[in-house]
């Protein structure tokens, strides 16, 4: 069992040096690192791995397939803890409603804002302000800690399975604590267990080699947007059943745990409604465990956006040669990205949209930690020091992320803990992060670290 004195003493350190880490913050925060554009990525790895230095970490800068990846390490022990985060940042545009510049870290109150402060800038900050605190509190690290930090989390992470392949054995550990974590809309912290994997395609056609005069070519020139508006409409019908032959066949279904824990969590769906502006959800679903289960446990098929012709102000009277969607596909347990391309790849060719070209831009597998495995249970005790309440334990969230790899190639269990909020605005303008719940997820980062030195 923890001194609690040695929590105590934690929690002091953390509250000391705020101002040096939200400092640290503000130094990363004004490095720009947008992985879409490739906008200062190795302007931000190495300001990263020169953080990791300047704590007393070895840090190198490794390559990979796309964007360099910062490996750190430090500490000495028995069990090894590593620590995945990404360094990259989503476009801020459109620049015009940010109330302040999004590379510069803004205060207002308790409230900071910046690109990337919450997702993931402000995690690597929380990472290291807590193991500065046990570090100083104890004296040594009582582990051994890894850090894996990427460029191209807000890209898909396209490289990050093949280079977790390709290091394995120096990546190998005994636990994870994911880039993310944080609290509900009631403050109540949240621990993730899974992820949905992901299919990011684009469609394109092209029939013809320039825009044509609609009413030259509107009765006798095929027509480009047409022709990838009929091959999108035959992927999905109006009662959102995706029409790919064999798209559902590897599906499988959430376990009676995973529906346990779902039956558990908030019914956010008021809120949801409210915050977005919607009249009713999908396929008539009111809430409650069938929108929680459906939210996380059904595969999609979305249209992210769509590109053709004349989309300015007035009128352009014009036929387009060439038009291009971006669809992608999340995906549950026991899909992956390759089956989908092929079986979307074959779809098309059956309808006769043979010259319908897909590229597949990125995808990942999706992946889940067991609820009961011993250092899930830490994180969910730890969780309760620090909040004074029970966490909700969500076996399965919508998003996706590269935790396949994490989990079924270097095995580890992997848990959640952070700074994140509801509000934090992440890949919108104006995003923010909070004072207390960075306070808070320090804290939680920390009692983590200090308890996973001490378990069987």
């Amino acid at each position: 069992m923890t001194d609690s004195n040695i929590l105590t003493q934690i929690d002091a350190h953390i509250q000391q040096n705020t101002d040096y880490w939200l400092a640290q913050l503000a130094r990363l925060c004004a490095q720009p690192s947008i992985s879409a554009q490739n906008i200062g990525i190795q302007e931000t790895a190495e300001l990263v791995a020169t953080l990791l230095r300047e704590q007393g970490y070895h840090a190198e800068i490794m390559p990979s397939d796309g964007y360099p990846v910062i490996y750190g390490e430090g500490g000495a022990g028995e069990k090894t803890l590593l620590l995945y985060l990404h360094y990259d940042v989503q476009p801020p545009e459109p620049l015009e409603l940010w109330e302040s510049p999004p590379f510069e870290m803004t205060r207002r109150g308790d409230l900071f804002y910046a690109r990337g402060i919450s997702d993931d800038k402000g995690h690597i900050i929380s990472r290291l302000a807590a193991l500065a605190a046990v570090r100083d509190v104890l004296g040594e690290l009582p582990c051994r800690v890894k850090f894996i930090i990427e460029g191209e989390e807000e890209v898909g992470s396209p490289n990050m399975p093949t280079f977790i392949w390709q290091h394995k054995e120096k990546l190998a550990a005994d636990a994870c604590i994911w880039e993310f974590g944080g609290v509900d809309y009631n403050g109540t912290p949240m621990q993730s267990l899974g992820m949905r994997g992901i299919c990011y395609t684009e469609l394109s056609v092209q029939t013809a080699t320039m825009d044509a005069h609609s009413g030259l070519g509107g009765s006798i020139f095929p027509n480009a947007a047409w022709r990838l508006v009929w091959a999108l409409n035959s992927l999905k019908d109006e009662n959102e059943h995706i029409l790919i032959p064999g798209f559902y066949e590897n599906v499988r279904l959430p376990s009676a745990l995973d529906l346990e824990l779902l039956a558990k969590l908030p019914d956010y769906a008021a809120q949801l409604k409210q915050n977005y502006g919607l009249a009713s959800f999908l396929k008539g679903i009111a809430g409650g465990l069938e929108l929680k289960q459906t939210a996380v446990f059904a595969p999609t098929c979305t249209i992210c956006g769509l590109t053709a012709g004349y989309q300015g102000a007035g009128v352009k009277t014009v036929l387009p040669a060439k038009a291009s969607a971006k669809v992608d596909f999340r995906l549950v347990p026991d899909q992956s990205p390759e089956e989908i391309a092929t079986k979307l790849r074959a779809h098309l060719d059956t309808q006769g949209f043979n010259d319908v070209e897909v590229k597949l831009l990125g995808g990942g597998r999706p992946a889940k930690v067991p609820p009961d495995h011993p250092f899930v249970q830490l994180a969910n005790e730890t969780a309760v020091a620090v909040y004074g309440k029970e966490p909700l334990v969500e076996p399965m969230v919508g998003g996706s992320g590269p935790n396949y790899p994490f989990i079924h190639v270097l095995g580890l269990p992997v848990v959640s803990a952070g700074i994140g909020y509801p509000g934090s605005q992440v890949h919108a303008p104006n995003e923010n992060m909070r004072l207390d719940y960075y306070l808070l997820g320090t804290r939680h980062t920390a009692y983590i670290i200090e308890g996973f030195a001490r378990m069987a």
